[in-house]
């Protein structure tokens, strides 16, 4: 029983919740409709595992830099190192056990994809010994990594996501770790977080409005802006000979509205509910958020790959 209670506190301490962020490597997939090409979504499964083993191994070093500080968190003093259920000796052998399997697993994907591995895990690191500590750089930080990942997706299939979504991508990931640093100050203030001491409500409030603005409209002109989608699944016949018209119209304006419900459910859930601080446990437990990504995601899947 013991052993298996220090299994799953090892377990926990990678943070399993967090790779939820890597399924941002499937978007180059889903976006060009190859998700079904068995190639490619192997190479994407592939560079999925790998950042998922480097996201955990830089979780582990944040989390061995953090252990007072997260002492004195209301939750962080959980998490299993602080808490003491996992050594340090334990988490720094699982952390570079993590490091060599991700980019053993990315360097068999392609160079490009294992030298962006490197970066990748390099800022991961940097950020955790030193720019999380300055204000600004740490939001910046954040949504870096999202931007990476991203791109990663690219380099892993060889196919280029939209301008227009990369720069949402960009605004998405500032309005997410702005709100994230807003509930933060707000729930604990800068006492368990050195860079919060640079921020004001007032500050991190006209980041997270500025960032969600930005992302509207960068996805809106990604949907307005973006060629039409060339039907190819069992609707397009049905179309071609009855309604051929409405192969030429902007069908991406339709995921709009799931966009505009999203950021609108995730600022009330920042300024009302003051939640914003985990992200990754809020898309996946917040069910009016969860069903508008749910209804994003569906309805992007059924433009390219059903119709």
């Amino acid at each position: 029983m013991k052993r298996k209670n220090k299994l799953s506190s090892l377990f926990e301490s990678l943070r399993p919740s967090q790779w939820i962020k890597n399924l941002s490597l499937f978007a180059a997939a889903i976006l060009n409709g190859q998700l079904t090409n068995p190639n490619i979504f192997n190479l994407s499964l592939l560079a999925f595992i790998s950042f998922c083993c480097l996201s955990s191994s830089s979780y582990l070093v944040n989390d061995l830099m953090d252990i007072e500080n997260d002492r004195k968190h209301p939750f962080k003093r959980n998490r299993p190192l602080a808490h003491g259920d996992v050594s340090v000796k334990m988490a720094v052998i699982m952390a570079f056990v993590l490091l060599t399997i991700g980019l053993a697993i990315s360097s068999s994907i392609n160079s490009g994809f294992f030298i962006l591995s490197i970066v990748f895990i390099f800022l991961q690191y940097t950020y955790s010994f030193l720019l999380k500590k300055k204000a600004v750089i740490d939001i910046i930080g954040i949504s870096f990594f999202f931007i990476l990942r991203a791109y990663a997706g690219e380099l892993a299939t060889g196919y280029h996501l939209p301008v227009w979504i990369m720069l949402a991508v960009i605004f998405l990931s500032l309005f997410i770790a702005s709100g994230k640093r807003r509930s933060e100050l707000v729930n604990t203030g800068s006492k368990t977080r050195s860079a919060l001491k640079g921020y004001g409500r007032s500050l991190l409030s006209f980041y997270t409005t500025m960032f969600a603005v930005c992302t509207l409209i960068a996805y809106s002109m990604f949907t307005f802006f973006e060629e039409p989608i060339r039907f190819q699944g069992i609707i397009h016949q049905y179309l071609l000979t009855n309604y051929p018209n409405a192969l030429d119209r902007k069908w991406y304006m339709i995921t709009i509205v799931p966009v505009i419900f999203g950021i609108m459910r995730y600022g009330q859930i920042i300024f009302e509910m003051q939640e914003g601080e985990r992200p990754e446990r809020v898309i996946a437990t917040d069910i009016p958020l969860l069903l508008s990504v749910a209804f994003w995601g569906l309805s992007m899947i059924a433009l390219i790959y059903v119709f």
